[in-house]
């Protein structure tokens, strides 16, 4: 009866042996794999977060194999535990001392288990140990490697504010330099503005072109005479080219042949380009030649003389006041043509006129003759009818004689004529009068003839006044308001800034009462005006003429 029972104890302990045998192994194996992954782990540990993150998973999971050990110990212990208790009941006398060996066999295995578990447990400490060890060398390591890099970054640094420091101090050498350039250059540059310039005086004022061309005429032949006695450049030593005093004079006067040369060269560009608003920098242009090329002889201690340079700068100015003077000549001619062919129309206007009194003369006359022949064979009312033509007659015969005899008077008085004072403030603006004279007959025909398409609109008349002595008024006007010309070069722009008032008290002073218009019409300019002020936003119809879209000539206040 109890062979059986212990069988069934023995295999179940058998069985639990078994069990506990392949729990054993299986631990073993996971304690090798956790070594493999601890050789794994120190091969792949890099950087100090990778080795805490694979230290607290391994310590997890040392821990979490622990528990689970220990429930799996727990729940074979309370299986094995209940089969007993089982068999107790049944056999409890046969098996209590089977089962105290047994307890007490299972206890001796489990004190083994657990001396095993203990073991595994130290050795993972010692694995963890070991990795707290390499994270802390890792550590250093890393820390080294910072410190590494922060004093190369800090190294790098210095070089590149070196580099730096001295590419600024290079930057700063070339501006300096360009600047240097630039100020020399600046003198000799064409482009400078108008307003730049300085007034030309003229060093000769010659009083006409053939004095400076025979002036320019002689300081060429003096130019020519200085290069043929070889004296307008000198060299101040003798050298001598390998012993021979020939061969250094040879080289000497090729030198200063080669430098007359570059300096007639740079002259002449700077004398061909010499105009009204550049005299000031071909002077200047031509100094620094001279001294630019005296500098690079200066080695071989030739030179440029300064006599043979101020022969240079006075042909420039020579040609300079040359150019002036024909232009001076040119506007002389044309103007004195332009007095010519006012002349000549006054003169035909006068013939005209005289021809058409002397026709209207005879007309009258024929008729006054044949109306005095009827009144002799007329009477009564056809008498006296003729009587009154044969007044009207004489009349107009007297009119026809006194314009013939006044056309006569005008075509021999040579200084008659007619003063004008006009504006066109849509072309010149307010206070911008134009006082100029006229010998025709008719003055209003010069004024149409002015306000051509050369302005945008026509002049308004201001006063005709008719002179014996028209040219003489219109000099004295002219004087009298000089300082107010609008052009100080040409004078033949009759233009004037002064006020309608005092042009009116200058010619009664100097002429006589006149009848004298003081508003300007400006009809054309006032209906653009309006015009242009209805094509406005009426948002912007009340600003000014001023801040309106305006052309210039148009932004002027309305009188």
């Amino acid at each position: 009866m109890l062979t059986p029972i212990l069988l069934i104890s023995a295999l179940a302990v058998s069985g639990l042996l078994t069990l506990l045998y392949f729990r054993f192994r299986k631990l073993n194996a996971e304690h090798q794999g956790l070594i493999k992954e601890h050789s794994e782990l120190k091969d792949r540990v890099r950087t100090i977060v990778d080795i805490d993150a694979e230290k607290q998973r391994v310590i997890n999971e040392i821990e979490a194999l622990k528990r689970r050990e220990h429930e799996e110990l727990q729940a074979q212990k309370q299986q094995a535990m209940s089969e007993i208790e089982d068999l107790r009941k049944r056999e409890v006398i046969e098996i209590e001392l089977k089962r105290r060996q047994e307890l007490g066999n299972l206890e001796a295995d489990r004190t083994r288990l657990t001396a095993d578990i203990e073991g595994l447990h130290v050795e993972q400490q010692r694995a963890a140990q070991q990795l707290q060890e390499q994270s802390q060398r890792a550590q250093v390591e890393l820390e080294a490697i910072n410190a590494r890099a922060q004093e190369a970054q800090h190294q790098a640094f210095q070089t590149f504010q070196q580099q730096k420091q001295r590419m600024a101090d290079e930057l700063h050498s070339l501006q300096s330099n360009i600047n240097r350039l630039l100020e020399e250059v600046k003198p000799l540059s064409e482009e400078a503005h108008l307003q730049s310039f300085g007034f030309y005086k003229p060093h000769y004022n010659f009083a006409s072109s053939e004095h400076y061309q025979s002036a320019l005429e002689e300081i060429r032949e003096h130019q020519k005479g200085m290069i043929k006695s070889k004296v307008a450049a000198i060299c101040r030593i003798e050298w001598t080219v390998d012993g021979s005093r020939a061969a250094g004079r040879k080289q000497t006067n090729q030198t200063l042949r080669l430098i007359l040369r570059a300096f007639n060269g740079e002259c002449d560009a700077a004398i061909a380009k010499v105009k009204y608003n550049n005299i000031h920098v071909m002077e200047t242009r031509i100094r620094k030649a001279w001294e630019t090329i005296n500098s690079l002889v200066e080695v071989q201690q030739c030179q440029i003389v300064p006599g043979y340079l101020e022969l240079k700068l006075k042909e420039l100015y020579l040609v300079h006041e040359y150019q002036e003077k024909l232009q001076e000549e040119k506007e002389e001619q044309r103007r004195i043509r332009e007095q010519m062919r006012e002349e000549e129309i006054a003169l035909r206007e006068l013939e005209r006129a005289q021809q058409e009194a002397e026709r209207e003369e005879a007309r009258y006359s024929d008729a006054l003759v044949r109306a005095r022949e009827e009144v002799a064979d007329a009477v009564g009312k056809k008498q006296e009818k003729l009587l009154i033509k044969i007044g009207e007659l004489e009349q107009k015969l007297a009119e026809a004689q006194a314009n013939k005899a006044r056309a006569m008077s005008r075509a021999q008085m040579t200084r008659s004529g007619h003063v004008y004072i006009i504006s066109n403030i849509g072309s010149f603006g307010e206070q911008v009068f134009k006082i100029g004279m006229t010998r025709r007959l008719d003055p209003l025909d010069r004024v149409r003839e002015l306000g051509d398409a050369s302005v945008p609109f026509h002049f308004d008349v201001h006063a005709i006044i008719y002179s014996e002595d028209a040219p003489k008024l219109e000099h004295t006007l002219h004087q009298l308001f000089k300082h107010r010309r609008i052009n100080r070069v040409n004078e033949r722009r009759e233009f004037f800034r002064v006020s309608i008032e005092e042009i009116a008290d200058a010619v009664r002073k100097n002429h006589g009462e006149i009848e004298m218009v003081l508003d300007c019409e400006a009809i054309e300019y006032r209906k653009t005006l309006a015009i242009l002020t209805e094509e406005q936003p009426l948002s912007s119809r009340q600003t000014s003429a001023a801040d309106s879209g305006l052309p210039q000539y148009l932004k002027i206040k309305t009188l």
